[in-house]
This record gives C-alpha cells, structure tokens and sequence, in this order.
C-alpha cells in the first residue's frame, strides 16, 4: 500500500496506491478520482472487522456524535491489479498523513478525520459535559492499530511535541495521542475575560506525546461567513 500526499498547502489530497487484497477506508465523499478497477463500497460498519447490524448502528451512531459522517467509504482492487484513488477533504487546508505503529491510541477531533488503512479501528470517546459547554463535537474518534492515518486541517497544519504542558483552543485541535492527559477549561482566568477577550475553552494536555493542531477554526469562519450571506429565501 502507498498513501502519499500531493501538493502540500491549502489544496492537499492524498493518492492511495493499492493491489492485491488491500484496503483502504475514507469519509464518504472523500474520493474524487479512482482507475477503473478500484471497487467502492459504502459501509457503515465500525472498526476493521465487521459486527453485523448493531455494530453498523452503533459505529454509525458514534461517528456522527464524532462531527463524522456516518457512511464510510471502503476502496479495494477488484482484480488484484495496482489501482488508485484520489481523496480529498472538503475544507481548504493541509493534510498529513501519521503512520501508527501500534504502541498509541489516536484521538481525531470532529471532522478531522479523512481516511486509514483497513487495518486501523475506529471508535469513539465520549468528551462528557466539558464537550458540550466547548461547542465542540460531543466525542472524539479514537484510532488504533499498525497503519496509515490521514488526518484532515483548516488552514496550516503543525506538530507539536509535548513534553510538560501544552494548551490549544478546542476549535484548533485536530488530533493527539492518548499518551497525553488532557482536559477542557477556560482560556482565562474567568469566563467573563475568556468572553471579553474573544476567547472559548481551550484543552489543557499534560505529559509527553503529538499534537496536531490547525491554524483557523472552521467554525469561527462558519460563523463569520454566515453573518455576510443574504437569508435564505423558502421555495
């Protein structure tokens, strides 16, 4: 399997090289190019095996609380031969891909998430009453396993290694690893200068692992676009 990202900037996308009885998994919608013998199913089975109908629920169920859709694509070669896709995150900004060796578990936050290797699972963790006062998704998807992992950002996309401390607004991570504790809290000393200041909840992470962050919230600019656009007018 070759997953390799084209044309680093705010136009990423990444080309997925398969043959043989490999396969590849993307948010529904991702792809945008594929060679003829690249077979596509859509799925909303969880994890990298199967479950049957609850499972399928219960996956789908999670990744929408997630802030993911809850159909995902799966790509294989239908006749063993090299094949490829293209795939392609809706907002404009970089992509990276994180190859997981096993040793950590990964947490994606909503809409981060772009697509991994078949042999990645997928779940979800629930953030409790802290995700729901950020504003933010309600769960994170959870990664785990040896593989690719291809992670999606608004704007420029950086790592951070942790070592200590570190804190990020909820609106700028995109993911982590499960090696660092963390937890959500105000910006500033109060909530009156956390809203004064034009700031929300941040996460507080603490011990040693990456962070993946992004330069722009793409729910501030959701917002800020939103105000300029003329009402929508019924029928």
């Amino acid at each position: 399997m070759d997953v390799h990202v084209e044309d680093r900037g705010a136009f990423s996308w990444v080309l997925v090289g398969l043959e043989g009885e490999e396969q590849f998994v993307s948010e529904s919608g991702a792809m945008f190019r594929a060679s003829t013998n690249i077979d596509i199913e859509v799925t909303t089975r969880g994890g990298k095996g199967g479950g049957g109908l609850m499972g399928a629920i219960g996956g789908g169920i999670g990744r929408s609380l997630a802030g993911e859709s809850i159909f995902l694509s799966t790509y294989r070669s239908a006749d063993g031969r090299p094949g490829e896709v293209g795939l392609a995150p809706t907002h404009q900004g970089e992509i990276r891909k994180i190859d997981l060796d096993g040793s950590a578990r990964w947490l994606c936050t909503g809409g981060s998430y772009l697509a991994s290797s078949r042999s990645l699972e997928l779940d979800t963790s629930f953030q409790g009453i802290g995700g729901m006062l950020s504003g933010e998704s309600l769960s994170f998807m959870g990664v785990t396993g040896e593989g690719p992992l291809v992670v999606t950002a608004f704007g420029k996309l950086s790592v951070i290694e942790v070592d200590g401390n570190f804190t990020v607004d909820t609106g700028h991570v995109v993911a982590f690893e499960e090696t660092l504790s963390y937890s959500i809290g105000k910006a500033s000393g109060s909530f009156i200068q956390s809203f004064l200041a034009g700031e929300g909840l941040v996460l507080k992470f603490s011990g040693r692992g990456r962070v993946y962050v992004q330069s722009h919230n793409p729910d501030e600019f959701g917002q800020s676009l939103g105000g300029m656009l003329p009402p929508r007018r019924e029928g």
